[in-house]
């Protein structure tokens, strides 16, 4: 909610007022206005977590976090209670809601990291598999899917790993005769917290996870999470929830009490609560510590003091602890009391409106790159072993298989698809319900790599990239919800940070760009959270992440019968290419493996990718695609070669076909990163009405399918350019993190 005094390039000044109101607030207020009738948000930016409509009888719930800090200090740790403290957003959302899947992103330097590592940083690797094993064991047995995800890398993340956790559910629509995105706690009903005790671990969390890691970032700030006596309490609440026993329902997070029962108390505008009932780990806790205490599995609910021995009786059959701690008043005050004593009295408008206004400046002024300039290189088929084998593009089998894609019997499509389930998928599809093939779409984008070209673009191609990933496996795009979650590197000038207000200036541009976009492919966003501090600093030595957005896409296919995944299908099929490629390398992969940077960073146009992905749809739905890959790291060759090898087919083409807008060399065709493409094979007799469907569009049929398991690309000038066969490919795509 800072003003921000912006400058950008040309010296045109602008002050804005907050950039949450002004972009990602207001962009969502101007897209559900536009959608009228059709709008599909039920509760945006006042809860726990969006909510938006399934169906008539159905409300979508979804929620991603960060648990960046904790993780870096204690990776298991911080992970483990990373998935299971966002599993408590959407179930603490509305009047609850059954949890239905997580989703996982990491971004770690690379676990070969062979520098010197400054104080208290503990080795990629470590992290790498102390935050793997921690989400793994969070969800794994909380018996919920893990169904999509990703991990990048980086050697800045070395300095404070990025761990996304998010989670999706599913809520009645109408609850008890009143909508189940509601809530409201009353005047008189009872505090009554359920689930794990109260102590030390966690305290402080919230303030530790907001500043940058230093030497006396406390390990003490992790919570110590236990998935099992929160999968116990979660089924009692559903069962509370039915029988309508509770007015109200939080999760216990950051702050703890103080901030569960004091969001409540908004309803009420007062509360009163006995902090010696709380019950402890151990003794010896101060009343502050009680307070603040971030101690896992926890949830607050506002109880009618005439359900209180109904909720209690139903708590003691289920085996979980509750606890009256006080009541919801109307006094204006946030009143807590300890033994008798007042512990705190303070006025609830000072709670929550108090803080000043922080005022950052802001100027941005464009880096100063070009575009390299180096030879094609004569080993192609090399090269593309190579790229396949990049951290960012390999394999992340070892990792998937660790966590259950297949619990709740719900998963359609999955992590891995084709014809040996090892191929990667672009999004996940979900059956939230056992009677109808209406289906769950979830996806994501993410580009921190074009962040330091520009940050505008890296937004942009965030969001494009979530929506064609979801949009690849039959995603309705006009049934559709997003959610950003910004890192960033500290924002605010100061003797540590003398770049702040370019920092906070790529701030500003990602912003528009959300705004833009979302605007541009009618995206509402419901839901989010930030982490502004993701630096490391100890004496002279500093490390900043790059600037990263995930971009998290939901929303419903209407059929999931004709959902599509990435593999071939069949020799003969035909191969095309939807979208124009442009040579737009900057911050792409193939400059990566040239240890180049570049400057001509991919751009969205989203008219015409709009236009694409409605006809996509209604193709999908007629049955014309047999299988749809988007276009993101690594371009056009990579894609190839994923499709074919997860098919266990050949595949054929020649780039001469290939829509470009400008003349270019062979490998920057392969390679470049354009936006909003999407790599399509159709069976023949399908081809002309397919085709009939994108006339007037940038498209091509650059080849087919073949049944000799060879991987086979003819140059501009009519050379055999790469010739490997599937298995060569497959082998480098999955042996850089097979032993991870």
């Amino acid at each position: 909610s800072a003003r921000i005094e912006y400058e950008d390039e040309k010296g045109n000044q602008e002050v804005i007022n907050s950039l949450f109101k002004s972009y990602i607030m207001q962009v969502t207020a101007d897209v559900r206005k536009a959608r009228g009738k059709d709008d599909i948000c039920l509760s945006v930016f006042k809860d726990n977590a969006g909510v938006i409509k399934f169906n008539d009888d159905w409300s979508l719930v979804f929620k991603v976090e960060t648990h960046n800090s904790p993780s870096a200090l204690d990776p298991y740790g911080g992970a483990l209670t990373g998935i299971v403290g966002c599993n408590r957003d959407p179930f603490g959302t509305g009047m609850g809601a059954r949890l239905m899947f997580n989703t996982d992103v990491f971004c770690f330097a690379s676990p070969f990291y062979d520098k010197p590592l400054p104080p208290r940083l503990l080795h990629p690797r470590r992290i790498f598999e102390g935050v793997v094993e921690g989400v793994e064991h969070g969800g794994n047995k909380s018996g919920i899917p893990t169904v999509n995800g990703s991990l990048v890398f980086d050697d800045r993340f070395a300095g404070k790993p990025l761990v996304y956790c998010g989670t999706g559910a599913i809520m009645p629509r109408v609850l008890n005769g009143k909508p189940g995105h509601e809530k409201e706690a009353k005047v008189g009903d009872r505090i009554v917290m359920a689930g794990g005790r109260v102590g030390k671990d966690g305290i402080h969390g919230a303030t530790f996870s907001s500043e940058e890691l230093h030497e006396g970032s406390p390990v003490t700030a992790v919570q110590i999470g236990d998935p099992i006596t929160q999968r116990r309490m979660f089924d009692f609440l559903i069962i509370a929830r039915d029988r309508g026993l509770y007015n109200a329902i939080t999760d216990n997070g950051a702050g703890g009490l103080s901030s569960s029962v004091g969001e409540m108390a908004e309803f009420t505008n007062g509360f009163e609560m006995h902090l010696d009932r709380a019950p402890l780990k151990y003794s010896g806790l101060q009343p502050w510590e009680i307070l603040i205490s971030e101690a896992q599995e926890r949830m607050t609910m506002a109880v009618p003091p005439e359900k209180l021995k109904e909720f209690s009786t139903l708590a003691d059959e289920m085996g979980v602890e509750i606890t009256d701690l006080g009541q919801f008043t109307d006094s204006g005050y946030f009143h807590c009391l300890y033994e008798g004593e007042t512990a705190s009295y303070l006025p609830m408008e000072f709670i929550h409106d108090g803080v000043p206004q922080m005022v950052l400046p802001a100027r941005w002024t464009p880096p100063s790159l070009q575009e390299p300039d180096f030879s094609q290189p004569i080993d192609m088929d090399a090269t593309l072993r190579h790229m396949l084998g990049r951290l960012d593009i390999c394999s992340k089998e070892s990792v998937v298989r660790r966590y259950d894609h297949e619990v709740q019997a719900g998963t359609v499509i999955k992590p891995l698809v084709g014809v040996a389930n090892d191929g990667p998928s672009d999004a996940a599809v979900v059956k939230p319900l056992f009677d109808s093939f209406e289906g769950v779409v979830v996806a994501h984008g993410i580009c921190p790599s074009y962040s330091d070209i520009d940050t505008y673009h890296m937004m942009a191609n965030a969001v494009d990239e979530g929506l064609r990933n979801y949009v690849a496996v039959g995603g309705n795009v006009e049934h559709v919800a997003g959610l950003d979650n910004f890192c960033w590197c500290d924002p605010v000038v100061s003797a540590k940070t003398p770049d702040g207000e370019y920092k906070a200036a790529q701030l500003v541009r990602a912003n528009q760009a959300l705004y833009d976009y979302c605007l541009a492919f009618s995206i509402p966003l419901i839901s989010g959270k930030d982490s502004m501090k993701n630096d490391y600093m100890i004496g002279d030595t500093k490390i900043s992440i790059p600037p990263t957005v995930l971009f998290s896409v939901i929303g419903k296919i209407e059929d999931l019968r004709k959902a599509v995944t990435m593999d071939a299908k069949a020799p003969g099929d035909l191969v095309y290419l939807l979208g124009e490629t442009r040579n737009e390398l900057g911050g792409s992969e193939y400059y990566a493996l040239h240890d180049q940077v570049g400057a001509n960073v991919p751009q969205v146009d989203a008219e015409s990718a709009m236009q694409r992905y409605r006809t996509l749809n209604a193709a999908q739905e007629e049955g014309l695609v047999a299988s749809c890959h988007d276009l993101s790291d690594g371009g056009l060759a990579v894609a190839l070669a994923e499709t074919a090898f997860a098919g266990g087919f050949g595949i054929s083409v020649d780039l001469h076909d290939v829509p470009v807008d400008a003349a270019m060399r062979d490998d920057r065709v392969l390679y470049s990163e354009s936006a909003s493409r999407l790599l399509v094979t159709v069976k023949e007799e399908n081809s002309e009405p397919f085709e009939k469907l994108f006339a007037g569009q940038i498209f091509a049929c650059i080849g087919e399918v073949t049944a000799d398991e060879d991987l086979t690309i003819t140059g501009l000038q009519g050379e055999v350019l790469i010739r490997s066969t599937i298995d060569d490919l497959k082998e480098a795509w999955q042996s850089p993190l097979r032993e991870m």
